[in-house]
């Protein structure tokens, strides 16, 4: 008994240094940021967000009833000393797969594609390349059910980004799939480099201009582009890496739009309007109504409240190596929402 009751004693004092340990290593600016009293107004969370290391910051809100608001802080140019800009264009990342997405859903529509025809069918020269491809469908690669491997999980893939689809492409051939064909879920960019090809070979050309066409105009979407070379530079927010000394703004990284933009894309797409009869059923049978994105240098979030009929987009201008700065955009996202909440 004497012995069992020593070793218990040791048993607890392991575990207390262990929590000891552990909360040596708690992000406090994390704690800090959720534990501190919520401001009165959404200006005063985007300032408090700059306070918290985060070098620009641009939020739009779209809730029924009220006229669109903008509120920024921090700097749209460090360097220079220009302060954050309400419209500046900004690296949108991965919510660009929205707009893949709807793409996806319209050319499903007219005929020009099908969710059920496999890798092998579009892309015949992927077959014994890339596993399962005669078992991947559309539909699988959209909803990340595919099991493709990420190349963006390459190592070391940010220091020096693929430029190319085939150079991307490389990175994953001939590796083992990461689980069958629709048996699990990973996100996965694979997916998508894939569904762009897919679109190209289905048009004849590139298809951010049938985008442009179906979605953009439509919605009179002026503030939207698919890359750099689209745009004055000037006119970008820059972004920052902790680590990386240089602003990042002039790395090539797909889709850009000022947060205005992608709001009224995300509210056209969460109200149904962006669709033509029948395209909705399709959309909703495939992905998702809201997305974040993450490059280095840019962190980007669009979501759609419900229950306060209110589209909200922020925009962050500086990433970390060890997202600590992700999990700080999000709570500082949720904050925000509870603010708009308190005033409805």
């Amino acid at each position: 008994m004497k012995k069992n009751k020593t070793a218990k004693q040791i048993i607890r004092i392991l575990l207390l240094v262990g929590t000891v340990i552990s909360m040596f290593f708690v992000p406090w600016l994390l704690v800090k940021a959720w534990i501190l009293p919520l401001p009165d107004s959404i200006q005063e969370q985007v300032d408090e967000a700059i306070s918290h290391g985060f070098d620009g910051m641009i939020v739009y809100v779209d809730q029924t009833g009220k006229a669109p608001a903008f509120f920024t802080s921090g700097w749209h140019n460090r360097e220079t000393k220009i302060p954050a800009k309400p419209k500046a264009l900004f690296k949108i990342a991965s919510i660009s797969k929205l707009y893949d997405a709807v793409a996806v859903t319209k050319l499903v529509s007219d005929g020009r594609l099908s969710l059920d025809k496999t890798i092998a069918d579009y892309l015949p020269e992927l077959k014994g390349k890339i596993e399962y491809a005669d078992k991947i469908t559309l539909r699988m690669m959209v909803r990340h059910r595919s099991g493709i491997p990420n190349y963006t999980d390459a190592p070391n893939f940010w220091a020096a980004p693929t430029e190319t689809y085939q150079e991307s492409l490389a990175l994953i051939l001939d590796k083992p799939a990461n689980f069958k064909p629709d048996k699990g879920y990973e996100y996965c960019n694979t997916n998508y480099l894939l569904i762009n090809k897919i679109m190209n070979d289905a048009l004849g050309y590139d298809n951010f201009q049938f985008i442009k066409q179906e979605i953009l105009k439509p919605l009179n979407l002026t503030n939207t582009f698919g890359s750099l070379s689209e745009v004055t530079m000037d006119n970008v927010m820059s972004g920052y890496h902790i680590g990386h000394p240089y602003d990042l703004k002039e790395e090539e990284n797909g889709m850009i739009a000022t947060a205005e933009d992608v709001g009224i894309f995300l509210r056209a797409l969460n109200d149904g309007s962006l669709f033509d009869q029948g395209e909705q059923e399709i959309y909703s049978s495939i992905y998702k109504y809201d997305h974040a994105g993450w490059v280095p240098g840019y962190q980007s979030f669009a979501k759609y409240h419900k229950d306060i009929d209110a589209v909200v987009v922020e925009f962050y201008s500086t990433t970390d190596p060890d997202l600590y700065n992700w999990n700080l955009s999000e709570i500082i996202n949720r904050r925000i929402v509870k603010i708009i909440r308190n005033k409805k």
